[in-house]
């Protein structure tokens, strides 16, 4: 097929357009490289042995983005495009629903000026808002405590709406947990302009000397250690289940509900200073810490039941902790030598 991948010079878009492109796939990326690197369509080319067509373009965009789906025959899009961190959106939820749900809506429409219906979105687990039981499963109830929470919830709202009123969509949402760790070769990992919202990167700079301290926040929680627990999935994994799902939607004669939405996670939840530990081995590197009062809008433990992703998608997340943590540090060290 050809996949049109919006924020596909992101961290988990470009780590899915690997996955895309070895299987046969033809990936387009579509970017407006607010969050990320046109260095990474150099080294998707060194990755995949192909140089993947790209046009820089913001999802709000409506009619770049019909041109891009008509002129490169796209088949199916996979919409990763979206901003992403809690605390900004808390303080900034005007450019969080102007940017995620507007832009969600404007691809949406891009798709159905050229007739494509077929979408997989990047959701989170974000739309479970505060869990009433874990593990979380696909039937737990959807609310959100951040403003970053209720775009994917809205979005999620819209798409059902949307798969109701016309039985040709075929969409998926993929509500994913904490993805972290980098592409095998570490020319490609997870690398935000500026200082990252997010655990992995986090610890990697102060690992190699580039923050001074990692900030824990709140270390009052009830869980083991009183620091917050997710569940952590290797973005490869992750990739591989995007894989799946596009080939669900895509596939030809095959009895589809017009929306489908998995749990894309392990199963198991680490903490905080369970990944400091974690990392601090596979670095080598001794990293400081501190905690600091809770972050607004975070949940004391969020981990995922994902028995419905490998019973329908055939996916499962394979790759261990150790290796989430060594494949960051080799990416954190290939930035070092450029």
């Amino acid at each position: 097929m050809n996949i049109l991948l919006t924020g596909g010079a992101g961290y988990i878009g470009s780590h899915t357009a690997v996955v895309l492109a070895n299987a046969g796939h033809r990936v387009v990326l579509y970017d407006n490289l607010v969050n990320s690197d046109a260095s990474v369509i150099d080294r998707l080319e060194a990755i995949t042995g192909d140089r993947l067509p790209f046009v820089l373009g913001d999802i709000r965009n409506t009619d770049l983005l019909a041109l891009s789906l008509e002129s490169h025959g796209i088949d199916a899009v996979i919409h990763f495009a979206g901003l992403k961190a809690v605390g900004e959106s808390v303080g900034d939820p005007l450019s969080y629903f102007d940017n995620n749900v507007g832009g969600t809506i404007s691809v949406l429409k891009a798709m159905s000026r050229v007739g494509i219906k077929r979408l997989v979105f990047s959701s989170s687990a974000t739309v479970y808002g505060d869990p009433q039981y874990l593990p979380i499963d696909e039937a737990h109830p959807r609310s959100a405590t951040n403003p970053y929470g209720r775009t994917k919830l809205q979005i999620e709202n819209i798409l059902q709406d949307l798969a109701a009123s016309d039985a040709n969509w075929r969409i998926t949402c993929l509500r994913y947990f904490n993805p972290v760790g980098a592409q095998e070769s570490g020319l490609i990992g997870e690398d935000p302009n500026g200082v990252p919202n997010n655990l992995m990167p986090f610890l990697a700079r102060v690992a190699a000397g580039q923050l001074p301290c990692l900030h824990i926040f709140g270390g009052d929680y009830d869980t083991p250690d009183g620091t917050g627990v997710r569940d952590y999935i290797h973005v490869m994994d992750l990739a591989e289940g995007h894989l799946a799902a596009v080939n669900l939607v895509g596939a030809e004669g095959v009895p589809f509900e017009a929306f489908k939405a998995f749990n894309l996670g392990t199963g198991r939840g680490q903490s905080v200073l369970e990944m400091l530990k974690a990392f601090e081995q596979a670095s080598g590197r001794s990293i400081q810490s501190q905690i600091v009062p809770r972050r607004t809008g975070d949940v004391a433990a969020c981990y995922a039941k994902a028995d419905k992703a490998e019973q329908e998608l055939g996916w499962i997340a394979s790759r261990p902790l150790d290796d989430m943590c060594s494949s960051t540090w080799k990416f954190q060290m290939n930035k070092a030598l450029e």
